[in-house]
C-alpha cells in the first residue's frame, strides 16, 4: 500500500487544480435555463486562436483541393439562416453578436457540420442534400452547433482533461506506479469520463440550439423530423458525424418534444413581428 502522506499529496493535488479553476457559465440561462457552473482552466482568447487557425487551415486544405464554396447556391442559403440566427445569440452571450462570425461550404459526402470557438461554421454538402434538409432543419442544426461554441463546451472538454491529466500524471509518480498504468488510467478517463461529458454538452446544445432557432423565425418542430432523418440515416449504414458519442435518438426526440411548450411561443412571437 502506498504510504499515507503520498496519498495525502495527491489529495491536495486535486484539490488544488480545482481551486485554481474559473467556475463560472460562460452564458445565461435563456428560457431553456442553460446556466449551470462550468469548470474553466484555459482562456477564451486562447482557445479561440487555436479554432482560427485550425479553421484557416481547413479552408486552405478544402480550397487546394476544390472543395470550398463549390456551390454558391447552398453556401449562401446557409449564411442566409445563419444572419438571422447570429443576432439571436445575445440572449445568451452579451458579447457573442459581435464574434467574428465566418460561415462555409464544404462539397463532401460527410454528414457533418461543426461551429468552432469564436463562431466558425462549416456546413459539408452531404449533411444538407443526402437527408434532404429544410431550412427550418438545418437552423436546429446550425443552432445546435453555435450552441457548443456559446458554452464553450470545447473550452469546458480542454480544461477537464488537462486536469484528469496532470492529476494522472502525478498520482503515477507519486504512488510509484508505472507508465502502463497511467496510459490505461489515461484511456479510461477519455472512454468513460469524456464521453459523459460528451452526451452532456450534446443534450444542452440541443436546448440551447432549440431556443436560438426558434428565435430566429425557424420552427422548432424541423428539431423532431431532423433527428428522425438522422436515425433514418444511422440505420442505412451511413451515421452522420453529428451522431458521434451523442445521446439516443429517440431521448433527443423526447427532448425537443418536451422542450416545445417552451419555444414555440418564442417562435410564434417572431412570426407575427414580421
Amino acid at each position: 500500500m502506498a504510504p499515507l502522506y503520498k496519498l495525502l499529496t495527491v489529495a491536495l493535488t486535486v484539490a488544488a487544480l480545482g481551486a485554481t479553476a474559473s467556475c463560472q457559465s460562460t452564458t445565461s440561462g435563456g428560457a431553456v435555463g442553460a446556466d449551470r457552473q462550468q469548470f474553466l482552466l484555459v482562456s477564451s482568447e486562447q482557445l479561440n486562436q487555436m479554432a482560427a487557425k485550425a479553421y484557416n487551415q481547413l479552408q486552405a486544405e478544402s480550397a487546394k483541393k476544390g472543395t470550398l464554396n463549390t456551390d454558391p447556391a447552398l453556401t449562401k442559403r446557409v449564411r442566409a439562416i445563419a444572419t438571422r440566427i447570429t443576432p439571436q445569440t445575445r440572449v445568451f452571450r452579451a458579447d457573442a453578436p459581435g464574434w467574428k462570425w465566418e460561415v462555409n461550404t464544404i462539397t463532401s459526402k460527410q454528414l457533418n457540420a461543426f461551429c468552432m470557438p469564436g463562431g466558425k461554421i462549416m456546413f459539408y454538402s452531404g449533411l444538407i442534400q443526402n437527408l434532404k434538409l429544410s431550412d427550418d432543419e438545418i437552423a436546429v442544426i446550425m443552432g445546435h452547433e453555435i450552441a457548443h461554441a456559446l458554452r464553450e463546451h470545447s473550452r469546458e472538454q480542454v480544461s477537464q482533461a488537462m486536469a484528469a491529466q496532470a492529476t494522472i500524471g502525478i498520482g503515477a509518480a507519486l504512488l510509484g506506479l508505472g507508465d502502463l498504468t497511467a496510459n490505461l488510467a489515461s484511456t479510461a478517463y477519455e472512454a468513460l469520463i469524456a464521453t459523459r461529458f460528451s452526451r452532456s454538452d450534446e443534450s444542452e446544445a440541443d436546448r440551447i440550439g432549440l431556443e436560438l432557432s426558434a428565435r430566429a423565425g425557424y420552427d422548432p418542430r424541423a428539431g423532431v423530423t431532423l433527428w428522425k432523418k438522422m436515425l433514418s440515416a444511422s440505420q442505412g449504414g451511413n451515421p452522420p458525424e453529428l451522431l458521434s458519442t451523442h445521446p439516443a435518438e429517440g431521448r433527443r426526440i423526447e427532448q425537443i418534444e418536451s422542450l416545445l411548450p417552451t419555444v414555440m411561443p418564442l417562435y410564434e412571437a417572431t412570426r407575427q413581428g414580421r
